[in-house]
């Protein structure tokens, strides 16, 4: 009972941090409450007894993405104006086509992951005595490679535009 409740209070909690990472104003108070709701799914990770999860999720996204958004936030110049020009460098029709092409890969892939049959669990042994970490490890490299290896993208393409922010102002 208590730990449903506990669940629930959890749930909201990063829900309303979410919101307001979209809604407020100010940048900074929005990385604030990213940085909440990142603690708030640590400790939701702690109420499913998964601390090896809680532990990674405080020092990988509280602790080192967020150190790059703030970075990123004090790079921009958030009191200028948005510029009235247009760059004659940007190519739209590029940038359209290369955006076809990765959701057309990740059509792909999820036909291919839909029509292969589902993948062989690990030994009873592996799992049955491992501890967390072990277990996390498994999955990570065996059913979820696909959404891993898409996140590292994902982080890569974001770490790109946070220098080409950057450098615009250098």
């Amino acid at each position: 009972m208590g730990e449903g409740v506990a669940f629930y209070l959890l749930a909201a909690l990063i829900l309303a941090c979410g919101v307001a990472v979209v809604t407020v104003r100010s940048a900074v108070h929005s990385v604030i409450f990213l940085v909440a709701s990142f603690l708030l799914v640590a400790m939701l990770y702690v109420l499913l007894h998964a601390e090896f999860l809680a532990v990674i999720q405080v020092l990988v996204y509280a602790g080192g993405i967020m150190v790059l958004y703030l970075f990123v936030v004090m790079l921009v110049n958030l009191k200028r104006a948005p510029e009235q020009r247009v760059d004659p460098r940007r190519r739209d029709r590029l940038g359209i086509l290369v955006g076809g092409a990765v959701l057309a890969e990740l059509v792909a892939i999820g036909l291919y992951a839909f029509m292969q049959p589902l993948p062989a669990s690990p030994p009873a042994e592996t799992v049955a005595g491992a501890n967390n970490i072990e277990r996390v490890g498994w999955l990570l490299y065996t059913d979820f490679l696909v959404p891993f290896e898409v996140a590292s993208v994902l982080l890569l393409v974001a770490l790109i535009g946070a220098i080409v922010l950057a450098k615009r102002e250098l």
